[in-house]
């Protein structure tokens, strides 16, 4: 299980360094991709397999269903754990999550997600402020 906030720099190679506490659940192998709300999700290979079957049976007829699995699949690619911890981030990658240099690693459950710090602190005060009336709306999902 991934959990907490890490606040790291992207280098002018695209380099990232992964928190020493995800890197074993990471592997030396894992696959990154585009995620909601303009970060990008990391996920470890098993992870992504479940994942994988999951999308792959979605109704092709559905329009919806194809356009999320191209947003998703198409930015899919494969990082490999450097020996100092780092990851190199595709440029589209990069571009997508307007990751520049100072970047926000956290621990989401299953996988992680990587942000530009701007975004995350936007994106953070937004959900603060409605954090007790999204909880409530989770209640439908027994949490």
């Amino acid at each position: 299980m991934f959990m907490g906030e890490y606040h790291h720099n992207v280098d002018s190679k695209g380099r990232l360094i992964v928190p020493a506490k995800f890197r074993d659940h990471l592997g030396e192998m894992f696959v990154l991709t585009r995620g909601l709300d303009q970060c990008l999700f990391g996920y470890p290979l098993e992870e992504w397999k479940l994942l994988e079957d999951k999308l792959k049976n979605l109704p092709l007829t559905k329009k919806d269903a194809r356009a999320f699995t191209r947003f998703f699949f198409s930015g899919a690619t494969e990082c490999e754990l450097d020996k100092q911890g780092r990851i190199n981030i595709a440029a589209p990658l990069m571009q997508y999550a307007k990751l520049e240099k100072e970047c926000v690693v956290l621990g989401v459950s299953n996988r992680i997600e990587i942000w530009s710090k701007e975004l995350w602190e936007g994106y953070f005060a937004e959900s603060e402020d409605s954090f007790a009336e999204i909880a409530e709306n989770m209640i439908g999902f027994d949490i």
